[in-house]
């Protein structure tokens, strides 16, 4: 029997060529290969007599080959295959092409089982290229067949081969993570069953037992290792802050805060007077107003003689935290620096040196914060903003520069409550649910190049009113390989501004743009200085321009949902009305329809439940950075309620053994520190 942990290229028939193939599916051990379920499956079972064939049906026909094979040859190139074979009911012409080997194969008077597309008329039926086998063989006929993603080097059947052989060389061994009173209370096959069924299924009602089963399993998996880092963190002694008059504060911002907001810092402070570490995620829509919240929290910070780092994921949202947080708090006495990886060696070594000294109280950074050379005074606060772009492993390591510090993340990216119960399960949850007042709708609607010429009238009739436009594009240059109705933001900057705009200012902003370019660029739009501001999605997160009321984006079905609502968020913070204009591209019916979604709702929650529907878990962010493990085969939109079951049962086990230190629990206790390479001493 082989260990899960067996590199494929040893199981039979994989070798190193194929394995090297199946490394660029993530395939590299047993344990991938048996976990890489089928896409899709193919109903062979069905098998009709000749006389009921229909054209463009695919369907599988049992009939003897009447006639000897004729082979032509045609040209250099092309050899074909022609046999006639019946069955009581009538006949079916078959054509094979340049599989020569096929008229050594079929042979007259034996009959055989045929799978194929029926092609021509109904007087005249045709089959092209079948698989074939004799009867009652049953390998690749008669029976449900697994169809899995492929590249190149691989077939569907070196694929099935390959996971047959690694089911074999599992044998009866192979490990069940649920332990026996869950799958009992649940009703649920055993894991042999279930991965035998899942790959090659016995029928139909076998499949569902196994997607049932291996749904469960991932989820529950999940569900407990989010319970035992809640409970390692509960149990983890932290520092309580002093307590101190949150009226101060208040009185520094020069806006009255929304309800949500002040629900969300009280709600902060309440976790940071206590003698656990925070761990508090602070949910809101695009303008909600969340820095308000991390604004308050390092104020608390710095009343109890504590420093606080603030983590954002680019330069641009760093600068502008830094500028915000610097105007409010700096007067007080209050000491806000700032580190970036674009900063001269010169710059960082003075910055690093006031964190250690504890002369800066609020340093706000990129990853440049993960650095060796950032050792802290005294880091009683960890800010992480857009969290689910830093991986758990990120967060981790901004932590460990403190002695347990309150941690605060942040996230202007609605959330489907099912992904956020995964994602965040070991956080508490704040969300802002209201935005400030005089915020209005933004106005959307979605375009076609009929349209081209109208949405450069209303975006020089904004220019002149005194306004600002985004103008978004999928890619940064043109790209032979890409297609050709993408527009590139280089491109199309050159455009507006020789043929379309020459007499307005246009600019262009994108991420491979050197740090000091960027910040010269957009410190230019946002002084209001520029009329026209042409970007990739470097915008997409923080950008923050009162004055600008049009986002244009181009290739708007490139984009996802969640995306989209987020560039849509850089246009209506002002007083003005905001529009946004979605060009359609060619992405067909289902793009403009999942486009016009955008148009029918503002609320970022109900986009994000979309989203979560059209593109899946897997894709929700853009890029799996969110510190999860890959999911095989759950689909958080369609399998909730295995949800709601899968983490109560995680509860229930917890509960009664919190440490997993039962025999029944010890293989899931494995699979926990494996999957989130948590250290030792989280399960102890």
């Amino acid at each position: 029997m082989a260990e899960l942990t067996t590199d494929i290229q040893y199981i039979k028939g994989v070798g190193e060529a194929r394995a090297k193939a199946m490394g660029k599916l993530e395939i590299h051990t047993l344990r991938d290969l048996i976990s890489f379920f089928p896409r899709a499956y193919e109903d062979r079972t069905v098998i009709k007599p000749i006389a009921m064939l229909v054209p463009d049906e695919t369907v599988c026909v049992e009939a003897m080959a009447g006639t000897e094979p004729r082979l032509s040859h045609i040209r250099k190139g092309l050899d074909l295959v022609k046999v006639k074979v019946v069955d009581e009911g009538g006949a079916l012409e078959l054509t094979f092409f340049n599989q020569s080997f096929v008229k050594d194969m079929l042979k007259p008077g034996v009959s055989y089982v045929f799978y194929g597309k029926v092609t021509g008329s109904p007087r005249r039926l045709e089959m092209l290229n079948p698989i074939f086998e004799k009867e009652k063989a049953h390998n690749v006929t008669g029976r449900i067949i697994p169809i899995y993603r492929l590249t190149s080097g691989l077939s569907q059947n070196i694929m099935a081969n390959a996971v047959r052989q690694g089911l074999d060389a599992c044998g009866d061994m192979m490990p069940d993570y649920l332990p026996p009173v869950v799958r009992e209370n649940y009703k649920l096959a055993q894991a042999r069953y279930a991965y035998e069924n899942i790959h090659f299924p016995a029928h139909y009602e076998a499949l569902e037992i196994s997607r049932r089963r291996l749904i469960f399993e991932e989820l529950f998996i999940i569900s407990a290792a989010m319970g035992v880092l809640r409970k390692n963190r509960t149990v983890k002694i932290g520092r309580g802050l002093k307590p101190a008059d949150i009226g101060e504060f208040y009185k520094l911002l020069p806006f009255k805060l929304t309800g949500a907001q002040a629900r969300s810092i009280e709600q902060a402070i309440g976790d940071m007077l206590k003698n656990t570490p925070m761990n508090r995620l602070v949910q809101g829509d695009v303008g909600s107003g969340k820095t308000a919240v991390a604004a308050a929290c390092c104020w608390y910070a710095w009343k109890s003689g504590c420093q606080s780092a603030f983590m954002a994921p680019t330069e641009i949202l760093a600068e502008q935290h830094y500028r915000t947080l610097s105007q409010l708090l700096e007067p007080i006495g209050l000491h806000v620096g700032l580190l970036t990886g674009a900063m001269t060696a010169k710059q960082k070594k003075n910055v690093q040196s006031q964190i250690y000294t504890g002369e800066i109280d609020v340093v706000i950074g990129t990853h440049a914060l993960l650095s060796e050379g950032v050792e802290f005074f005294d880091l009683a606060l960890v800010i992480t903003d857009e969290q689910h772009r830093f991986g758990v492993n990120q967060r981790s390591a901004l932590t460990a520069k403190g002695d347990s510090p309150h941690v605060l993340v942040m996230s202007a990216t609605p959330i489907p409550r099912t992904l956020a119960l995964i994602i965040y399960g070991d956080l508490d949850v704040s969300v802002i649910d209201e935005l400030p007042p005089g915020r209005q709708k933004v106005a959307t609607y979605t375009a076609n190049e009929n349209l081209r010429q109208r949405t450069y009238n209303f975006m020089r009739k904004l220019v002149g009113e005194g306004r600002q436009v985004y103008v978004v594009c999928p890619m940064v240059e043109e790209s032979v390989t890409a297609d050709d109705d993408l527009k590139s933001a280089q491109a199309y900057a050159e455009k507006l501004k020789k043929e379309i705009f020459p007499d307005l200012k246009v600019a262009l902003v994108h991420g491979r743009m050197k740090s000091k370019e960027k910040e010269s660029v957009m410190a230019t739009f946002s002084a209001g200085e520029t009329d026209i501001l042409v970007a990739t999605t470097v915008i997409e997160v923080g950008v923050d321009v009162p004055n600008a009321a049009l986002m244009v984006v181009e290739n708007a079905d490139r984009f996802g949902l969640s995306q989209l609502h987020q560039l849509r968020g850089r246009v209506g913070r002002g007083q003005h009305q905001s529009y946004c204009i979605l060009f359609e591209g060619a992405g067909g019916e289902i793009s403009i329809e999942r486009l016009k979604i955008m148009c029918r709702t503002n609320d970022g929650f109900k986009i994000s439940e979309e989203d979560l529907k059209l593109r899946g878990p897997g894709d929700f962010f853009g890029s799996r950075q969110h510190g999860l493990p890959e999911m095989h085969i759950a689909n958080l939109a369609a399998d909730m309620d295995v949800l709601t079951n899968a983490q109560a049962a995680a509860l229930e086990v917890l509960k009664k053994d919190p440490d997993l230190k039962s025999p029944d629990n010890h293989l899931l206790k494995d699979r926990i520190s494996a999957l989130f390479e948590l250290k030792a001493n989280t399960l102890n």
